[in-house]
């Protein structure tokens, strides 16, 4: 195994001015932290989205104003300035789970995710079979 070395902390050399005493000119640009970066505006809302991002968006909002739990994101569309997400809910357990009533929920969203509109689009039991999309 090799010796291991000990690193010793270095010290500052004596002669070297204060950073708060050097020059206007001579001081570093600053930079933002990481966290305030990641924050800039960077679209029409102060952010933008990709379809991961406002497929997230739209889940959230619907499992917020029915709270229900949600099965997943079935759709994730850009429309306009904003984007289209279906979310597919479970309205009512059964046992066996096969007797589930599922719901699908159309979400419309801003260009920065946030809530436009939302409406159910139909509703069905597990299993049924998927018949098509939902009209709309």
């Amino acid at each position: 195994m090799p010796a291991q070395r000990r690193l010793r902390a270095k010290r500052p050399p004596e002669n070297v001015e204060p950073f708060d005493e050097l020059p206007e000119q001579e001081r570093p640009e600053e930079e933002p932290p990481l966290h305030d970066r990641a924050q800039e505006p960077s679209g029409p809302a102060g952010r933008r989205l990709n379809a991961a991002t406002a497929g997230g968006a739209g889940l959230r909002h619907i499992t917020e104003l029915t709270a229900r739990e949600a099965e997943g994101v079935t759709l994730v569309k850009p429309q306009g300035d904003g984007w289209l997400v279906d979310v597919e809910v479970v309205e009512d357990r059964r046992i066996p789970s096969s007797g589930d009533i599922l719901a699908l929920y159309e979400a419309e969203l801003d260009a920065g995710g946030d809530l436009v509109s939302y409406r159910r689009l139909k509703r069905y039991r597990r299993g049924s079979g998927d018949l098509g999309e939902a009209t709309r």
